[in-house]
């Protein structure tokens, strides 16, 4: 990982650059921040200017503030701004929607004294597509960070896309107008749009000590106050900072192509991550078994499939530690990798879902257990985990995923998060972090038949919501049926592993199902891509429709999904691709009830002979792969 910090020192320079005083500017000056102190304490605004010079107010702060068990922090008396410079940070990722990220921000650092004379400081960062703040203080002696005072002015009649709070954060992103009163716990991201722009409000740089927040609008609906997890100690001295506070903004594409969440976070820590660390596609097995994985001829299937289609995974799921009809853990381990195929296995967190949960159990928990597991499942050629069942938000779950993490990258393998928490910017400084959860996925087709019938609306919100901030585990892509039936096309449920980004992509069906298919859609199954040089939103309204397009060297995947129960024709503007000739393959629907295949290929196309028009189906989908 390459990283530049540069620093401008000259105040004269930054002065004319990036604006002084209350008011500080973005470095392309579309974003504008001002400070005021009243009488209730310090207000923060933060305004857009978009290209028609029309300037909005995205968000007022009304409160802002951290305190903690021995008074530090109370009562923030502000004294100036200091340190105003130029951040820049270019880095390289090995996973997510860009693969090169250019970092710059014109970073301001406001001063106050607390209660108690000690400086408290708010180090604003000022990007090009949003805002990132956090807090810092020094010197606490044996001393607790126990509550935040941050909060957001949610105004009524501001369209809003939030989920209610559920420790898994498996819940719909519903479209709301207002504050509610029945409901007023929620979790990130959370998606606003006033006068034609668009904020992301989310949260990242979480690091050991740390608790991760959401939200809670008690007593005011239009307030809507941080809330730390649960953090109980050790208690810490020296000098802390906060996670760093996220409000990504500009237009729906500015929010859903940005990298702020990674930018903001710490570089990598792996040194030799890109040495084995390999992105790709898997068979699993969950989804149409649900104790699949403690019968070894189920297994036996999935690797057959993996192996036939060419994907370099296979997840083996809950309970193969009672692995048996016919083979066991090392039976199938052996097999994958016989076949070049690599295993990654599940295990349960053993902090949430402890009493009547299947396995295996208790074997991460302790550091020597952890390490003595990792090394064992390396000696099996197992490339990798999946960790289930987290106990949310509080600063014991944020310790113990980094420790997770950090053993894991030790050994070799890869992990998938799943029952857990939002991603925030581990990405980035782990990259052996795959996939998480968090979020309402396809597995609930086995669990409710209330996911299918909003599944498509659902899948058209994801993309501006859940997935702008990491990667995402939602296990696309099911033909067939599991035990509630899905409404949606083929051509969508293909789109869905285009339009989602995961670093390792969990395919859902059952083998038969994918291999019944055409040729065509096996060998696009085969080669798909799951990292990408390059990700724009071509067009796209959250619960409406989505057309995206994401770059793999010299080929581009295009991902449309119809969110609507009815046929929509969806404008395609096609300017992104080069000039020159382009070998082009499309899958679509013929018909929604057939759920049958438009597939074929067309050669020596150029952009101004691409259609102009998608039609899509009810609930329909579209998939393009172009090649220079």
């Amino acid at each position: 990982m390459k990283k530049t910090i540069l620093y401008l020192t000259s105040l004269l320079c930054l002065i004319t650059s990036c604006g002084t005083g209350n008011k500080q500017t973005s470095p392309n000056q579309k974003l504008f921040l001002n400070h005021t102190t009243t009488e209730a304490g310090n207000e923060f605004t933060l305004s857009y200017r978009g290209d028609n010079g029309k300037k909005v107010t995205v968000m007022n702060i009304p409160v802002v503030g951290v305190t903690t068990e021995n008074g530090r922090g109370a009562n923030m008396v502000f004294k100036g701004v200091k340190d105003v410079r130029r951040h820049t940070d270019d880095y390289t990722m090995l996973s997510g929607k860009r693969l090169v990220c250019h970092n710059e921000a014109n970073e301001y650092t406001y001063l106050f004294t607390d209660a108690t004379g000690a400086e408290v400081r708010m180090v604003f960062r000022l990007y090009n597509d949003g805002l990132a703040f956090r807090y810092e203080m020094d010197d606490l002696n044996d001393d607790l960070v126990n509550d935040e005072q941050t909060t957001y002015l949610i105004e009524e009649g501001r369209n809003r896309w939030i989920q209610k709070f559920e420790l898994g954060y498996e819940e719909f992103y519903t479209h709301r107008t207002t504050g509610e009163t029945e409901h007023t716990h929620w979790i990130y991201p959370a998606l606003l749009e006033k006068d034609s722009v668009w904020t992301l409000i989310t949260e990242a740089g979480i690091n050991k000590g740390h608790s991760a927040s959401s939200m809670k609008n008690e007593g005011n609906r239009q307030n809507y106050k941080l809330t730390l997890g649960e953090n109980n100690g050790p208690k810490f001295t020296g000098n802390w900072v906060s996670p760093w506070r996220v409000l990504i903004c500009g237009s729906l594409a500015d929010v859903t192509e940005s990298t702020l969440v990674t930018d903001v976070s710490d570089e990598c820590r792996v040194a030799d991550a890109a040495e084995w660390v390999r992105p790709g596609t898997a068979s699993w097995v969950y989804w149409a078994y649900n104790h699949g994985s403690r019968d070894y001829a189920i297994v036996d299937k999935y690797i057959d499939m993996a192996h036939t289609l060419n994907l370099p995974y296979v997840l083996i799921d809950w309970e193969w530690d009672v692995m048996g009809n016919g083979g066991t853990i090392d039976d199938a381990s052996k097999k994958a990798n016989a076949l070049g195929i690599r295993p990654l296995v599940w295990y349960n967190s053993t902090t949430a879902w402890i009493q009547g949960a299947s396995g295996p159990l208790w074997r991460l928990n302790k550091a020597e257990d952890r390490e003595k597991e990792f090394a064992w499942l390396a000696e099996k050629g197992i490339a990798g985990v999946k960790v289930d069942f987290f106990a949310g938000d509080t600063r014991a779950t944020m310790d113990y995923c980094i420790d997770i993490l950090e053993s894991a990258a030790r050994h070799h393998m890869v992990v998938n998060f799943h029952g857990a928490t939002l991603p925030r910017g581990w990405q980035r400084t782990y990259p052996n972090l795959v996939s998480v959860e968090a979020v309402y996925g396809a597995e609930w087709y086995n669990n409710t038949h209330t996911f299918a019938p909003k599944a498509a609306a659902h899948n058209t919100t994801l993309p501006f919501t859940r997935n702008v901030v990491g990667p995402m585990d939602y296990t696309p892509c099911a033909f067939s049926d599991s035990q509630h039936p899905h409404f949606t096309t083929h051509a969508h449920e293909l789109a869905l592993t285009v339009v989602f980004e995961s670093t390792v992509q969990h395919l859902a069906d059952r083998p038969e199902s994918f291999l019944a298919q055409p040729q065509e859609v096996q060998d696009f199954l085969s080669t798909l891509p799951t990292v990408w040089d390059e990700t724009k939103l071509l067009s796209g309204y959250p619960g409406e429709w989505v057309a995206m397009a994401r770059r793999n060297g010299d080929t581009w995947y295009v991902g449309v999904l119809n969110g609507k129960d009815e046929k929509q024709s969806i404008s395609i503007d096609w300017s992104f691709l080069n000039d020159g000739n382009y070998s082009v393959q499309t899958f679509g629907d013929v018909t929604e009830q057939a759920r049958a295949w438009n597939n074929g290929n067309m050669t020596d196309v150029t952009p101004a002979d691409m259609a102009t028009t998608i039609e899509l189906e009810p609930r329909g989908g579209y998939v393009a792969v172009i090649k220079k």
